[in-house]
């Protein structure tokens, strides 16, 4: 039996906190993560211009960094500082909330041992439970490494009630990412009309599952929309083909 999306309220299997589009929102982010990242080290050296004579001095030297992009990846702890006079800004850093967020979900994956009798006993963690469990990437130790290690274990994240905890918080770090960046995910247009509007209003989002249409709620798997294309786009490119093609000249009159 189908539940509901934490997120976006839509349709998840049985026993999932994440509807498949949600799921997809979330491997898009994870990919995109370290090419911000290579992006956002470049921008660490503040700008400096030319001299300038008569313009206000300093009381001391500027800063050799740009505190906002030091804190998105220079060192710090997975979890937001305690601020009770409200002069803090930033957040968690990237390195630091994917380790921390592997960490967590290491400590919830189910434990297999073997018994006494040989027996390979499956142990859920319970609320409360803490298993002795590390992550620890296959594939290296950088933010591209611990990228990879959430993708693979997203099926399993997806299942987990810190879900869409999870997923709101990788969205505003890429939100993050993306304000330092000047970037934005593409967006493509799509050649077949609206099956509801019948408007040219289908866009496909790259971090996005679903095509959607700009003018009214439709939304397409793109199996949906290669179906929906494969039937409408031969008659539409048929009738263009007439309309462009210029009507043959008449036959003069022989006298």
């Amino acid at each position: 039996m189908d539940t509901l999306c934490e997120v976006c309220h839509g349709h998840a299997p049985a026993d999932h906190y994440l509807c498949p589009a949600c799921q997809h929102s979330a491997l898009a982010w994870l990919r995109e993560i370290p090419h911000q990242v290579v992006l956002v080290r470049t921008m660490l050296q503040p700008e400096t211009g030319p001299a300038r004579r008569g313009g206000v001095g300093r009381a001391h030297a500027p800063l050799p960094v740009r505190l906002e992009v030091l804190d998105l990846i220079g060192p710090g702890h997975a979890h937001v500082a305690p601020d009770p006079h409200g002069d803090q800004t930033g957040g968690v850093p990237v390195g630091a909330f994917l380790a921390g967020w592997a960490h967590y979900i290491a400590c919830d994956v189910p434990a297999v041992h073997r018994d006494a009798r040989g027996t390979v006993q499956v142990v859920q963690a319970r609320a409360g439970t803490v298993w002795a469990a590390t992550a620890w990437p296959r594939t290296g130790s950088g933010l591209t490494a611990w990228c990879t290690w959430h993708e693979r274990y997203l099926p399993y994240t997806a299942t987990r009630p810190y879900a869409a905890h999870f997923h709101h918080e990788l969205e505003g770090l890429v939100h993050r990412l993306r304000r330092l960046n000047h970037t934005r995910p593409i967006v493509r247009a799509k050649d077949a009309p609206c099956p509801d509007c019948s408007g040219w209003s289908l866009v496909e989002h790259e971090d996005q599952l679903h095509i959607t249409c700009t003018l009214c709620p439709a939304r397409l798997t793109p199996e949906q929309y290669g179906d929906h294309r494969s039937a409408v786009m031969p008659a539409l490119t048929a009738l263009a083909l007439r309309l462009i093609t210029p009507m043959p000249e008449p036959e003069p009159k022989v006298a």
